[in-house]
């Protein structure tokens, strides 16, 4: 299972992180958000970080020129759309050479079935919990609406991810395409700043698990 941690901004902080060797590092470029990287973001440093580790992009509603300058500037490798993108945004930048994931806020009254809207032309897709904010807001859904989920698309599971639920998350990726989890707030000592100790905590029981799993 991937691991995604988003929303990262401090250069000191991006770099403990990178020594974490996390699969994915995402970078907020949303004005609203908390956790916006601003003028903050060391352009050579960022695009010096090891291709093992993939570069996202966090938009919302943006246009795809911002996009597609914001990816090139910062060497990023896929673009989160975090708004209400229709499927014709997601494509162009995909025919771009951009890889795409499309995030969707989830709650009871989610329709599953409008995703095939959006699967031709999304790499992956996100599900975090629907709330005040785009993301980030630090709870999780009810994840026993993912068994609506009839699509073969590999997603990333967000919204509220803990230490404490992460072997639940584990559990359910036996039957669901869970390709990762994207963790933000709750591993936070403020907004856009990362406890890199309980980082690596969860690093180890992710990677432990994996570990135990692939050799029973």
């Amino acid at each position: 299972m991937k691991i995604k941690v988003c929303g990262m901004r401090q250069q000191g902080n991006i770099e403990e992180l990178v020594a974490l060797q996390p699969n994915f590092i995402g970078f907020i470029f949303y004005e609203k958000s908390p956790r916006f990287v601003g003028e903050e973001l060391n352009e050579e440093y960022i695009r010096s970080i090891p291709g093992n580790i993939k570069k996202v992009g966090v938009f919302v509603n943006a246009s795809p020129g911002f996009i597609l300058s914001t990816v090139k500037k910062y060497d990023l490798q896929y673009a989160q759309l975090h708004g209400n993108e229709m499927p014709d945004i997601c494509r162009s930048i995909r025919q771009k050479g951009v890889n795409v994931i499309k995030a969707f806020s989830i709650d009871e009254k989610f329709n599953f079935a409008m995703l095939n809207n959006y699967k031709s032309f999304c790499d992956l897709f996100l599900f975090d919990t629907k709330g005040a904010n785009p993301g980030g807001n630090g709870t999780s859904f009810d994840w026993n609406l993912l068994k609506k989920y009839d699509n073969e698309k590999p997603f990333f599971l967000s919204g509220g991810i803990s230490i404490e639920n992460v072997e639940e998350i584990i559990a359910l990726s036996k039957t669901l395409p869970i390709y990762g989890i994207d963790v933000n707030s709750q591993f936070e000592t403020e907004p856009g700043v990362k406890d890199i100790s309980k980082l690596e905590e969860l690093f180890n029981l992710v990677r432990v698990k994996e570990q135990e799993e692939a050799e029973a």
